[in-house]
């Protein structure tokens, strides 16, 4: 029997965004599995990446990447984003993870331990992780990958795109000889000059779009759905869930359905959320719950054991995510473990 909510992932979806992001972008594409995948299962969307022709991949922590080492054996490389954190050289090295070395004090702790491939992260902007650029090093040994982030890729016409690009193309010069990398999904969009060496692209692998709505040429990957445990009908004036949080205005059907902000369903997606239910878009009504959210239902040919959809296919990830005020990064990795992942 299916679990009374689960996280259907589209892999044959996936390795067609793999492509698309390719082709859009012209260069290869190195996958950025961190955070399970955005949720989805770093081991399952890596192994099929690897087939769709992913040789490198990107990780957050070394935890991360000792877990997708594992799973994917020697073959593919491994990048850390975190770096070379202190204590963590032997780790890295065990698990043959290359670390991308943010600040001095990080390419000191990877030179003592042996030091070895490495990606080395140039700070154009987004102040958020990398060395700054009039503080960037020499060229060392081992040097494979130098990369940088763009903060506003998600706006085509945000000046700051262009400004990073130049800055990144001015730094990167330094270091003839290593790929490049700059555009994430957002920067695969923007144009030639943005892809460098090689795209790292990470939502819209996952069914985001590069601009945080939905695109048309980005399949969805991810379907959440719940199962209904029970309907009920609700009189004028009676209230549903917690705090009266939904009044009924007149007699109205409802839908008690196996999925709450234990599971992932943010507490925000009520009064604005939308599920899919018997073919149409119906709201979540009341206070979401910790193990269950209510659907009105009034009208529809609902019964105990059908299935809501929160998003998939016939409810964008970036459509429901914008109605609970975040963005589909959030919303992908929200999913708890709780619910089990199935591959189709």
């Amino acid at each position: 029997m299916p679990a009374p909510a689960t996280l259907t992932i589209d892999l044959n979806a996936l390795a067609a965004n793999f492509r698309t992001l390719e082709a859009v972008g012209g260069a290869p594409v190195h996958p950025v599995v961190k955070a399970d995948s955005y949720g989805l299962g770093a081991a399952a969307c890596a192994a099929r990446l690897m087939a769709e022709g992913a040789r490198t991949f990107f990780v957050a922590r070394t935890s991360e990447g000792e877990r997708l080492r594992a799973a994917l054996g020697q073959t593919p490389t491994i990048y850390v984003l975190d770096g070379c954190l202190a204590g963590r050289a032997a780790r890295l090295r065990t698990a043959g993870l290359k670390p991308v070395l943010n600040t001095g004090a990080q390419l000191a702790e990877w030179r003592a331990a042996g030091g070895g491939g490495s990606g080395l992260q140039i700070d154009t902007g987004m102040n958020r992780l990398g060395f700054r650029v009039e503080e960037a090093p020499e060229p060392f040994e081992g040097l494979d990958l130098v990369l940088s982030h763009l903060a506003c890729a998600d706006d085509p016409v945000e000046p700051m795109n262009a400004r990073q690009r130049d800055a990144f193309a001015a730094a990167a010069a330094r270091y003839p000889g290593t790929v490049r990398s700059f555009a994430n999904s957002g920067g695969a969009f923007l144009g030639p000059d943005y892809a460098f060496d090689a795209l790292r692209p990470g939502v819209c692998l996952y069914g985001g779009g590069p601009e945080g709505r939905p695109d048309d040429r980005i399949r969805p990957v991810a379907t959440l759905t719940a199962e209904v445990l029970q309907v009920r009908e609700v009189p004028a004036g009676e209230s549903v869930g917690y705090s009266r949080g939904f009044v009924a205005r007149g007699s109205t059907r409802i839908a008690t359905c196996a999925a709450g902000y234990a599971d992932g369903v943010l507490r925000a997606y009520s009064p604005k959320g939308l599920v899919h239910i018997a073919g149409e878009l119906r709201p979540i009504v009341g206070r979401v719950s910790m193990d269950v959210c209510a659907v009105d239902a009034t009208g529809l040919d609902v019964a105990v054991g059908d299935r809501i959809e929160l998003f998939g296919v016939n409810r964008m990830v970036d459509d429901a995510a914008a109605a609970a005020g975040t963005i589909a990064y959030e919303l992908l990795t929200s999913v708890t473990a709780r619910i089990p992942r199935v591959y189709t």
